[in-house]
């Protein structure tokens, strides 16, 4: 019975990836999004990216993709994960959570600077606060979203919305995504072998 269970887990994340790849506008959102990331590199800007509880994971492994390394030695590319307790627990203690991220972005972020927020409901106050105050910044913003998109569809300058139920089918998309867009970037800017080479 547990097996059972165990086998439909996996085929509903190979479903929801299988459907979302399929999408065509899918692969040209994640195409704009690496290029401009890429171009906005090359203009010395940098990448901020932020989201709650396991989004906060991934915003925070997106990053040390970029200032570390994913499949090439190359140099460090500057990008921000919003995830510092110090600052979280200072902003909202003083000013309420919804300000968490949109005060590092006012603190953090300047005009040509890409800004990616990641919602699973697209519903979350912080996250609209920050890409919103992003954009008054003159700042590119992309969001990362689940279901219907919620209150942020159609609001940023780029959107990936995959089309689940769950939080965590959403975020297993969300991952490959941004795992995605980091290889795509490296590739945009440096010279990748092919096959390329994994590190462990």
């Amino acid at each position: 019975m547990m097996q059972d269970l165990i086998k439909k887990s996996f085929t509903a994340a190979q479903d929801t990836l299988s459907n979302f790849a399929a999408n065509k506008d899918n692969l040209n959102e994640i195409e704009q999004i690496a290029l401009i990331i890429a171009e906005q590199y090359r203009k010395k800007n940098k990448v901020i990216i932020f989201g709650n509880g396991g989004s906060m994971c991934d915003a925070m492994h997106f990053a040390e993709e970029l200032t570390g390394r994913f499949h090439k030695n190359r140099e460090p590319l500057p990008a921000i994960a919003i995830s510092d307790p110090s600052h979280i627990t200072c902003v909202g203690n003083d000013y309420g959570y919804d300000e968490i991220f949109a005060r590092a972005v006012s603190a953090y972020s300047q005009s040509g600077d890409v800004v990616i927020g990641l919602s699973t409901s697209g519903n979350s106050p912080n996250i609209i606060k920050a890409l919103s105050r992003a954009q008054d910044l003159g700042c590119i913003t992309i969001a990362l979203l689940g279901a219907d998109g919620g209150k942020l569809a159609g609001t940023t300058d780029y959107e990936l919305i995959v089309p689940a139920d769950t939080s965590d089918r959403i975020q297993e998309i969300h991952t490959i995504i941004l795992h995605v867009i980091v290889e795509m970037v490296e590739r945009e800017l440096f010279s990748l072998p092919d096959p390329v080479e994994y590190y462990a």
